[in-house]
């Protein structure tokens, strides 16, 4: 199987071109690849498929083998790597997504892509909707109990499940390995969550680490960073534009409020082409 290696300020994905490459079993693939010492190394699979209702198609698994919604970080590689390798020349196109139809915007220098801005849509603020059980209209700074301690969480979807949580504590010196599971696995969250520990620097500058569902600590993560954005502004903590500072790098969010979208700024980074030999058994 032949795959390209890309990278969003660290979030890293194993890219498959299906428009030439054939891949039957997904999610056992998405596992092997994703195995850094007996696969490629990686948070997940991505494909790039056809689509009858846009440009291209991604489709995403995280590194246990699940469908993920939606990657803001891994639809800005799609961009770079549907117009580097040729497979189109607009510099405007439309990906598809399980969480729907997402434009981009490609920046484009010495013929390769640099910078994505990607419109992530409005983000979904009703808990059935996230989803999360919480018995209000919105879940904005409600208390939620995670091994014996309180922390106020703000839950956003953007085409995925987000909770955020502020702290004052630097968000550097968390033990993520050892408080990620038990917020991803919590009974409020039924299809799980990603989970955002946050920092405010100031009104236009956000630290977070993130515990993404299905694949853990990751360098970065282009939905969180957006439902981190929005929980600041929900929160009265940030401005409307904030600089959001991830492990793997910075991402520049936007957003008006209301049903107005969220815009995603951020680079996209080729590793490598390579193929790889899968097991016979997920062949």
């Amino acid at each position: 199987m032949k795959f390209t290696k890309m990278h969003g300020i660290g979030n890293d994905y194993v890219y498959v071109n299906c428009l030439e490459e054939a891949v039957d079993r997904p999610e056992e693939t998405a596992k092997f690849v994703s195995d850094r010492h007996f696969g490629v190394g990686s948070d997940g699979l991505i494909l790039i498929r056809p689509s009858q209702k846009a440009d291209f198609e991604m489709a995403m698994y995280n590194a246990d083998g699940s469908r993920g919604e939606m990657c803001g970080n891994g639809i800005r590689c799609v961009a770079k790597y549907v117009y580097d390798y040729g497979l189109t020349d607009k510099t405007r196109i439309q990906v598809e997504t399980l969480a729907g139809i997402k434009e981009l915007d490609l920046t484009v220098e010495n013929g390769k892509v640099s910078l994505v801005k990607v419109n992530m849509g409005a983000p979904e603020l009703s808990p059935e909707k996230i989803p999360v059980l919480a018995q209000a209209e919105q879940a904005v700074n409600l208390p939620l109990e995670v091994d014996g301690i309180m922390y106020q969480m703000t839950c956003v979807s953007m085409g995925n499940p987000h909770c955020v949580i502020f702290m004052k504590e630097d968000v550097r010196e968390l033990d993520l390995e050892k408080i990620g599971p038990s917020f991803e696995n919590h009974p409020r969250f039924p299809r799980r969550v990603n989970t955002e520990f946050v920092n405010v620097i100031d009104r236009h500058t956000l630290r977070m680490r993130v515990w993404e569902r299905g694949s853990g600590e990751t360098l970065a993560c282009g939905t969180g960073a957006c439902a981190v954005a929005v929980a600041g502004i929900l929160n009265d903590k940030t401005e409307h534009e904030a600089a959001v500072h991830l492990l793997g790098g910075n991402l520049h969010i936007a957003w008006e409020g209301g049903d107005s979208p969220v815009y995603m700024t951020g680079p996209a980074t080729a590793v490598f082409d390579g193929e790889v030999i899968l097991p016979e058994d997920i062949k």
